[in-house]
């Protein structure tokens, strides 16, 4: 029996994780699911009925510690966490708080309790000094934001967590990733927001855009979790894994698509002032690692996770 807990499972990542190993899990397995205990997440009313959730602030290190305890997890999905790479500009305390503190409560809480479990980190491509080819996991460091900065220290914990702490630990350098229920403060949801609220005839029929030239590599959401979860049943502990497509969209490429699924005429506005400063004009990763390790591959297409995404988004401004 596996006694699973994931933080954060009341995010993005989070929600589309439990769904996954709510589908895959045997009879007599546990999902622990941790949440903001401030505004319990919506999430947790149509969750999988085999979840079990609780409400734990990961900066209030016995309250973590205490539910670690009581959960006694063998399988820890760390999911919890700022992920968003802009406002961590003006937010670099809280992104920082969040990240690194947070992440240092689990995996003490972990120790104290006596708990030897296998660990998923999810830092971030954002580590990378910028390339313009694919990205493996020996390339050079050099995160430029506080952000990026965040999931390196975040790694870094983790990474000490096997020798100190007596854990099994998994760490994903995880490429972008999009898919249905991603917020609109994200490039791909946003222009689908836009697009549902276009067709819905609540909004003229441009957007405005900013830089649509910079590439990043796109994994399906879906395809990601089952990455962490691969990670964890068959990679191995202490090694750092690329989650990726190993292949580089332009965000022009990834708004025409969205636009060519609408349902009404759609016109597309560049507007200079939207364009970020630091913008990483080119991010795309390698994920031969991780296939030699677990065999796994991305299965579900970009044409299909844009569809999703729109279709999503329809439904919300119903």
């Amino acid at each position: 029996m596996s006694r699973v807990l994931v933080t954060g499972a009341g995010g993005f990542v989070g929600g589309h994780l439990l769904d996954f190993l709510a589908h895959s899990k045997n009879a007599d397995d546990v999902i622990v699911a941790w949440h903001r205990p401030k505004g319990s997440s919506s999430k947790t009313s149509d969750s999988p009925a085999a979840v079990r959730w609780y409400g734990v602030d990961l900066l209030d290190s016995h309250s973590v510690a205490a539910a670690i305890a009581e959960a006694q997890p063998t399988v820890v999905y760390h999911l919890a966490g700022s992920a968003h790479v802009a406002r961590s500009w003006g937010g670099a305390a809280l992104t920082l708080e969040t990240n690194v503190i947070g992440t240092h409560n689990v995996l003490r809480g972990l120790h104290a309790a006596g708990v030897n479990a296998r660990v998923l980190i999810p830092a971030s491509a954002y580590v990378y000094r910028q390339s313009d080819r694919p990205l493996t996991e020996d390339d050079p460091i050099a995160p430029a934001s506080p952000y990026a900065l965040s999931k390196l220290a975040q790694e870094m914990l983790g990474l000490r967590g096997i020798d100190e702490d007596r854990q099994q630990v998994f760490v994903a350098r995880s490429f972008n990733h999009t898919g249905p229920g991603q917020g609109a403060d994200y490039a791909a949801p946003a222009f689908a927001r836009q697009i549902a609220l276009i067709e819905a005839g609540r909004m003229p029929p441009t957007i405005d855009v900013g830089n649509l030239e910079a590439v990043r590599d796109i994994t399906d959401v879906r395809d990601t979790v089952r990455a962490y979860h691969a990670m964890v049943e068959r990679g191995r502990s202490g090694i750092i894994y690329n989650v990726c497509s190993g292949t580089g969209y332009r965000i022009r490429e990834l708004l025409e698509r969205l636009v060519a699924m609408s349902r009404v005429p759609v016109e597309i506005h560049v507007d200079q002032a939207r364009y970020r400063p630091n913008d990483t004009p080119v991010l795309v990763g390698d994920p031969a690692r991780l296939k030699r390790a677990t065999n796994w591959a991305p299965a579900i297409p970009l044409d299909q996770t844009l569809s999703d995404l729109l279709d999503y988004w329809r439904k919300d401004v119903e």
